[in-house]
């Protein structure tokens, strides 16, 4: 197979054509978009509140550790810019374009599930007293024992929308997703014994989880709420990464599944031009990983970045 350079499949040269390919996937995003606003619009049930479930709803109204503007900045925006600046190395519009569809997916449909489940589930936040009475003057129903709110109805609103946590969920998918993006392209499952690529890789995670701790301290949620809305995004985001990109423990799990289409089009038109080569990526696995290698296109990619990679890692 010819070989392939860098800057061979810009976002000039073919980012039009990529784009087009995936029209559908983009429409869709639209879509959820349009609906995360409306599931945000909406009113959650109110669940039964009754007097004597108070005594773990008291804890203090606090402002957020972190503020609802920071959650896309950690969980779009970080991923982003390295994504982003990856691109500006290699110069693979293929990778630039799934990265950033896949990001998209894994934020947008943890958002619709975590906000419909909030909506359908209308679990009290640990603050739901102060929020429902700010005066502290509790009022309950003379029957039901259920409450009788005085409190603003936007802050009573919110109130019902503790389970599960939106910005644990928000978090683990965008920052998860970007661990699995750096362990394929710094190849963390080399089977050479790297810990400072896994240190790299877990970064992301932490974050993440530091997010997700501050809504308990924050008295925003339970732990359970927490738990619940890491686990969805991680879920989710291992998916939506998976759609765009093989497993990060695979040889090719460096570069997009439609990068190596791409490439076997290629060898399919020119079959008399093709010269196959080990890919100098796959180069100083062993030679079981070797053989795996073979069973896939074979390019010599000369990313600066992963070749830098190899070179100091290989021993």
């Amino acid at each position: 197979m010819p070989e392939i350079q860098l800057g061979a499949h810009t976002v000039k040269s073919h980012g039009v054509k990529v784009a087009r390919t995936h029209m559908h996937d983009w429409l869709i995003l639209m879509l959820l978009i349009v609906i995360e606003v409306i599931l945000n619009v909406i009113e959650p049930f109110h669940r039964f509140v009754g007097e004597d479930m108070m005594s773990d709803l008291r804890y203090p109204l606090k402002d957020n550790t972190v503020p609802f503007w920071a959650v896309p900045m950690l969980a779009i925006m970080l991923p982003f810019i390295v994504i982003l600046v990856y691109y500006f190395i290699r110069r693979d519009v293929y990778d630039l374009h799934h990265a950033i569809l896949g990001l998209l997916f894994s934020v947008l449909i943890t958002g619709v599930i975590t906000d419909a489940i909030k909506d359908a589930v209308g679990r009290p936040r640990p603050d739901f007293f102060w929020r429902c009475f700010p005066d502290g003057k509790g009022i309950f129903d003379p029957v039901t024992k259920d409450v009788m709110c005085t409190g603003l109805k936007r802050v009573i609103r919110e109130g019902h929308k503790s389970f599960p946590s939106g910005h644990t969920s928000w978090s683990f998918a965008g920052l998860g997703f970007l661990a699995l993006y750096l362990s394929g392209k710094i190849r963390v499952f080399d089977h050479r014994g790297h810990v400072a690529k896994l240190c790299i890789v877990f970064l992301p995670l932490l974050i993440a989880a530091l997010v997700g701790i501050s809504r308990v301290d924050d008295y925003w949620h339970h732990w359970q709420d927490v738990f619940a809305g890491g686990l969805l995004g991680i879920t989710i985001s291992s998916f939506c990464y998976l759609q765009f990109f093989p497993a990060p423990y695979e040889v090719d799990g460096w570069g997009p599944h439609a990068y190596f289409q791409m490439l076997a089009e290629c060898q399919n038109v020119n079959p008399s031009n093709a010269n196959v080569q080990q890919s100098d990526l796959e180069g100083g696995y062993g030679d079981s990983q070797h053989e795996r290698g073979l069973s896939r296109v074979n390019t010599h990619d000369s990313s600066p970045i992963l070749e830098g990679t190899n070179g100091m890692m290989r021993y």
